[in-house]
Protein backbone atom coordinates (compact mmCIF):
# COMPACT_ATOMS: atom_id res chain seq x y z
CA UNK A 1 0.00 0.00 0.00
CA UNK A 2 1.29 3.48 -0.90
CA UNK A 3 1.80 5.85 2.04
CA UNK A 4 -0.59 8.78 2.30
CA UNK A 5 0.45 12.28 1.23
CA UNK A 6 0.83 13.50 4.84
CA UNK A 7 2.96 10.43 5.61
CA UNK A 8 5.19 11.08 2.61
CA UNK A 9 5.53 14.76 3.56
CA UNK A 10 6.55 13.82 7.13
CA UNK A 11 9.14 11.37 5.78
CA UNK A 12 10.44 14.05 3.38
CA UNK A 13 10.72 16.58 6.24
CA UNK A 14 12.61 14.05 8.40
CA UNK A 15 14.98 13.43 5.48
CA UNK A 16 15.59 17.16 5.10
CA UNK A 17 16.30 17.47 8.84
CA UNK A 18 18.69 14.51 8.75
CA UNK A 19 20.46 15.79 5.65
CA UNK A 20 20.86 19.27 7.14
CA UNK A 21 22.72 17.74 10.09
CA UNK A 22 24.62 15.41 7.70
CA UNK A 23 25.77 18.46 5.71
CA UNK A 24 26.97 19.94 8.99
CA UNK A 25 29.20 16.87 9.43
CA UNK A 26 30.18 16.93 5.74
CA UNK A 27 31.36 20.53 6.01
CA UNK A 28 33.98 19.30 8.49
CA UNK A 29 34.90 16.10 6.67
CA UNK A 30 38.43 16.12 5.20
CA UNK A 31 37.32 14.45 1.94
CA UNK A 32 34.56 16.94 1.16
CA UNK A 33 35.62 19.15 -1.80
CA UNK A 34 36.23 22.83 -1.00
CA UNK A 35 33.29 24.11 -3.11
CA UNK A 36 30.98 21.64 -1.38
CA UNK A 37 32.30 22.70 2.05
CA UNK A 38 31.58 26.35 1.28
CA UNK A 39 28.05 25.54 0.12
CA UNK A 40 27.52 23.24 3.11
CA UNK A 41 28.56 25.98 5.54
CA UNK A 42 26.08 28.39 3.93
CA UNK A 43 23.23 25.86 3.75
CA UNK A 44 23.79 24.55 7.27
CA UNK A 45 24.15 28.02 8.76
CA UNK A 46 20.83 29.00 7.20
CA UNK A 47 19.03 25.69 7.82
CA UNK A 48 20.01 25.59 11.48
CA UNK A 49 19.46 29.29 12.06
CA UNK A 50 16.59 30.07 14.42
CA UNK A 51 15.77 33.09 12.20
CA UNK A 52 14.38 32.80 8.64
CA UNK A 53 15.45 35.06 5.78
CA UNK A 54 11.79 35.48 4.87
CA UNK A 55 9.68 35.30 8.06
CA UNK A 56 7.05 32.55 8.01
CA UNK A 57 4.23 34.94 8.93
CA UNK A 58 4.44 36.52 5.46
CA UNK A 59 1.77 34.69 3.42
CA UNK A 60 3.15 32.28 0.81
CA UNK A 61 6.60 33.92 0.59
CA UNK A 62 7.36 32.98 4.19
CA UNK A 63 7.54 29.32 3.26
CA UNK A 64 9.30 29.65 -0.12
CA UNK A 65 12.74 29.47 1.50
CA UNK A 66 11.75 26.42 3.58
CA UNK A 67 10.02 24.53 0.77
CA UNK A 68 11.99 25.52 -2.35
CA UNK A 69 15.24 27.38 -1.69
CA UNK A 70 16.65 25.29 1.14
CA UNK A 71 15.92 21.88 -0.45
CA UNK A 72 17.34 23.09 -3.79
CA UNK A 73 20.58 24.26 -2.16
CA UNK A 74 20.79 21.04 -0.18
CA UNK A 75 20.31 19.02 -3.38
CA UNK A 76 23.23 20.85 -5.04
CA UNK A 77 25.44 20.35 -1.97
CA UNK A 78 24.59 16.65 -1.82
CA UNK A 79 25.60 16.23 -5.47
CA UNK A 80 29.03 17.78 -4.80
CA UNK A 81 29.94 15.41 -1.94
CA UNK A 82 31.31 11.91 -2.66
CA UNK A 83 28.68 9.22 -1.99
CA UNK A 84 30.75 7.35 0.63
CA UNK A 85 31.43 10.58 2.55
CA UNK A 86 27.74 11.48 2.46
CA UNK A 87 26.76 8.00 3.69
CA UNK A 88 29.19 8.32 6.61
CA UNK A 89 27.83 11.78 7.44
CA UNK A 90 24.21 10.55 7.26
CA UNK A 91 25.06 7.76 9.70
CA UNK A 92 26.64 10.30 12.08
CA UNK A 93 23.56 12.51 11.63
CA UNK A 94 21.20 9.66 12.52
CA UNK A 95 23.27 8.93 15.63
CA UNK A 96 23.30 12.63 16.62
CA UNK A 97 19.53 12.99 16.18
CA UNK A 98 18.84 9.75 18.05
CA UNK A 99 21.18 10.64 20.91
CA UNK A 100 20.32 14.32 21.30
CA UNK A 101 16.77 14.37 19.92
CA UNK A 102 17.25 17.76 18.29
CA UNK A 103 19.29 19.39 15.60
CA UNK A 104 22.13 21.73 16.49
CA UNK A 105 21.59 25.50 16.39
CA UNK A 106 23.68 27.89 14.34
CA UNK A 107 24.57 31.26 15.79
CA UNK A 108 26.46 31.94 12.54
CA UNK A 109 23.25 31.30 10.61
CA UNK A 110 21.27 33.70 12.75
CA UNK A 111 24.01 36.33 12.37
CA UNK A 112 24.03 35.78 8.60
CA UNK A 113 20.26 36.33 8.35
CA UNK A 114 20.43 39.44 10.55
CA UNK A 115 23.31 40.79 8.43
CA UNK A 116 21.34 40.24 5.21
CA UNK A 117 18.28 42.01 6.63
CA UNK A 118 20.48 44.87 7.87
CA UNK A 119 22.08 45.21 4.43
CA UNK A 120 18.67 45.22 2.73
CA UNK A 121 17.41 47.81 5.21
CA UNK A 122 20.50 49.97 4.73
CA UNK A 123 20.24 49.76 0.92
CA UNK A 124 16.54 50.62 1.11
CA UNK A 125 17.25 53.60 3.34
CA UNK A 126 20.01 54.84 0.99
CA UNK A 127 17.71 54.45 -2.00
CA UNK A 128 14.81 56.20 -0.27
CA UNK A 129 16.93 59.03 1.14
CA UNK A 130 18.59 59.63 -2.26
CA UNK A 131 15.26 60.18 -4.04
CA UNK A 132 14.10 63.74 -4.73
CA UNK A 133 11.93 64.73 -1.78
CA UNK A 134 13.00 61.59 0.12
CA UNK A 135 15.05 63.25 2.77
Amino acid sequence: MTPSLPGRLRAWARGIKRDAVALWFASRHPRTPLAAKALCVFVVAYALSPIDLVPDFIPVLGYVDDVLLLPALMWVALRLIPADVMQECRTRSDEWLHERGARPRSVLGAALVVAIWAAVGWAGWLWWSGRPGGG
